[in-house]
């Protein structure tokens, strides 16, 4: 059996894993996971205690997008069966926004597909962006646009922003496999500005694309050297009419592991579960809250995600509390009686038993 003490001791002091360390971690057998989990909850309950963040996502404009992410539901030649629209008007934003923040967000990130924004689509989104920071000062703006051009990103710092996400996804050797009208140094350079202009770095990954064990490490030791604020990290949603429709890679233990690798690289940095935990967690979501500190609430950006009642009653039920929450959100006792129901099926009745 692997001991996996002595990585979260050096994650608690904070250096940094080696390659055959993570690739340690994410080839670490099923028979070990919970001493792998058990490892990975120490940094994550030394810097963020019991608190799971709160985010929710707001699909600026959707599909019809020029780009060919093989990944990606929007893509340019995706038949992905989902709603497409244009930029939502600066009203049904704030809507939206509203709602995720009645929920319990701390953060709200606003998304739109596309290779990147046209300054005219920036100066379009700051009103928007201003209006919401004035409407919940408490709440974070993350905007999600794609390529940035130069001057871009400080006018979203200006209008209010207080972060930006631009994922790299895989390794860069393996990118040009995912995607070919892009590069990984192109993504690489959009963090950059965004960090440069004082917004708060955001970039992750996407697992379950075929990609290998090695692939995974480099991604992650590319991402450290970005030294990102937040480290979301997907799950490919493989929908049907895209290239990578039927990859059914990943296991629940497969996804702890990589969840596990991320938190053990980034000890005191916000790891986020996001797309895909409902699809490839499934019953272990709640497991995976011992490693990452936030999730998304809700919904995707063309997926159904889980409930945000679901979520919230298994942070609360997992033991953790919502970051910013007040005691009547923490509070995870009274009654339930909507969960005590009578059989009215199988033996003694002519319905079929529940089996």
């Amino acid at each position: 059996m692997a001991d996996f003490e002595p990585l979260a001791a050096k994650s608690l002091r904070r250096e940094p894993l080696t390659r055959d360390e993570l690739l340690s971690v994410l080839t670490s057998t099923d028979d070990e996971l919970l001493d792998l989990v058990a490892a990975a909850s120490r940094p994550r309950t030394r810097y963020f205690g019991r608190t799971v963040k709160l985010n929710y996502l707001v699909n600026l404009k959707s599909g019809l997008c020029p780009e060919d992410c093989g990944y990606c539901s929007q893509r340019l030649g995706s038949s992905a069966d989902i709603v497409t629209y244009t930029w939502l008007k600066p009203e049904e934003t704030r809507d939206a926004v509203a709602g995720g923040v009645r929920a319990g967000a701390a953060r709200v990130c606003l998304v739109a597909s596309g290779r990147g924004p046209t300054d005219r689509d920036i100066r379009r989104l700051a009103p928007t962006i201003e209006k919401i920071k004035a409407d919940h000062p408490g709440v974070e703006v993350c905007a999600c646009l794609g390529l940035l051009s130069d001057g871009q990103a400080d006018e979203l710092r200006r209008a209010g922003a207080d972060a930006y996400n631009h994922n790299l996804n895989t390794s860069g050797e393996r990118y040009a496999d995912i995607c070919s009208t892009h590069t990984f140094d192109d993504r690489v350079d959009t963090v950059s500005k965004a960090k440069q202009a004082g917004l708060s770095p955001c970039s992750g990954l996407i697992a379950g694309m075929g990609e290998s064990e090695g692939d995974i490490a480099d991604a992650l030791l590319a991402l450290r050297e970005l030294d990102p604020d937040s480290v979301p990290v997907n799950f490919l949603i493989p929908f049907e009419g895209t290239p990578l429709a039927g990859r059914w890679d990943l296991t629940p233990q497969h996804c702890l592991r990589i969840l596990s690798a991320a938190r053990l690289l980034f000890p005191d940095t916000e790891v986020r579960l996001a797309a895909g935990r409902e699809v490839h967690l499934r019953s272990l979501q709640a497991l995976a809250l011992y490693v990452v500190n936030s999730i998304f609430l809700g919904d995707y950006l063309t997926s159904e995600g889980q409930a945000g009642k679901a979520d919230l009653e298994m942070i609360r039920d997992a033991g953790f509390t919502v970051l910013g929450a007040g005691p009547e959100q923490e509070d995870g006792g009274g009654e339930r009686p909507d969960l005590v129901r009578a059989r009215r099926r199988g033996a003694g009745t002519d319905l079929p038993p529940n089996a």
